[in-house]
């Protein structure tokens, strides 16, 4: 199969669909691939990397597409991509279509196959391709978190794990998943007070064994409200696989919150998990509501493209080499991942 892989154009999105390593793969077993010039600079891998390995370098995205049967990518495709796609295209990448009706439609009316990362779903419910980046944007979170809690970027002026004689941060997260586990890993082990929320007890027995200064608790509306309202940075991490992501923190809760406190939606690709949520891009990342510090930006692993794209090539891979085969759609994991086929809406919860 004729596989392709564009250059990113979303603002500071410096991830790469596929790194060198994983083309070699596909090249080794028969496939053709292509790049376009310069997809994989900012992740750290240059056009003569991938020349080495037996990738065919394109100078634009319209050769690139033009050659292309299945598209590799890393977030949903905008314009500039969107032009070149055609209904004969099988399309790979991350999609979040609940919380993007204009891109729907657009696809809908193109025609083509898009099979979306973050709805791949094992039997279990896990979501093998979603994973690497809810690892990665948990972390960041705490990192983006503690940085806007400094009074020069707008918050309280709060140091996160405090000090002798100072108090600790209080941190809230919501949902005990993977996104939201590495968040509170993180902030724990900077010496913050965090409170996870979770509906499974499962999660909530691993949050707590994170040590003395994580609660987990169930998220009754009464206990959130009171966490959140003390909160000096809240974690939005909430995920409902393919669906639009549940107001769990209303607005009110919001504006219970003291000047300063800060909160960071890793949830907003789907919409967010906050009322207050707006998405946010690296250009401009935060906004002000009520005086609570906003953080959406719907591309957060962006910020860190040489990790996050070594971490997706290596769960890419394996179902990448699927696609490129005959008979993928017997698969019953991959075929949990198809969005939209042939004109129409497929994955339930965007039919719902």
């Amino acid at each position: 199969m004729r596989i392709g892989v564009p250059r990113e154009i979303k603002a500071k999105e410096g991830r790469v669909g596929l790194i060198p390593a994983a083309c070699a793969d596909l090249v080794g077993r028969g496939h053709t691939l292509y790049i376009e010039q310069k997809a994989g600079q900012l992740s750290g891998y240059s056009d003569d990397d991938y020349q080495r390995v037996g990738v065919n370098v394109v100078p634009d995205a319209a050769t690139l597409y033009g050659e292309a049967e299945l598209i590799v990518k890393v977030k949903e495709p905008i314009d500039g991509d969107l032009d070149h796609l055609r209904a004969d295209h099988q399309l790979f990448c991350y999609l979040h279509l609940a919380a993007a009706p204009q891109l729907t439609e657009r696809l809908l009316k193109i025609g083509l196959t898009a099979v979306a990362f973050e709805t791949v779903e094992e039997q279990n419910g896990y979501l093998p391709l979603l994973a690497p980046m809810s690892d990665i944007a948990g972390k960041l979170s705490i990192q983006i978190g503690a940085n806007l809690l400094q009074q020069p970027q707008g918050g309280k002026g709060l140091l996160m794990g405090g000090l002798p004689a100072a108090e600790r941060g209080r941190v809230v997260v919501i949902g005990g998943g993977t996104a939201g586990g590495n968040a509170a890993a993180m902030a724990a082990a900077m010496g913050a007070e965090v409170t996870v929320f979770d509906r499974k007890r499962t999660k909530l027995e691993r949050m707590r064994a994170l040590g003395n200064n994580v609660t987990g608790l169930y998220p009754y509306p009464e206990s959130v409200r009171d966490a959140v309202a003390s909160a000096d940075l809240l974690v939005g991490a909430a995920l409902v696989t393919g669906a639009r992501a549940p107001h769990i923190v209303s607005a009110e809760m919001v504006r219970q919150m003291s000047a300063g406190s800060v909160i960071v939606d890793i949830s907003v690709d789907q919409g967010g998990c906050v009322e207050t949520t707006q998405p946010t891009t690296y250009e401009a990342p935060t906004f002000l509501w009520e005086e609570v510090l906003h953080f959406g930006v719907t591309n957060m692993p962006g910020a860190v493209p040489r990790s996050a794209s070594q971490a997706l090539s290596a769960s890419l891979i394996p179902f990448v080499q699927q696609i490129a085969e005959q008979g993928w759609r017997e698969n019953e994991v991959l075929r949990r991942g198809i969005n939209v086929a042939d004109g129409a809406l497929v994955h339930p919860a965007l039919i719902d």
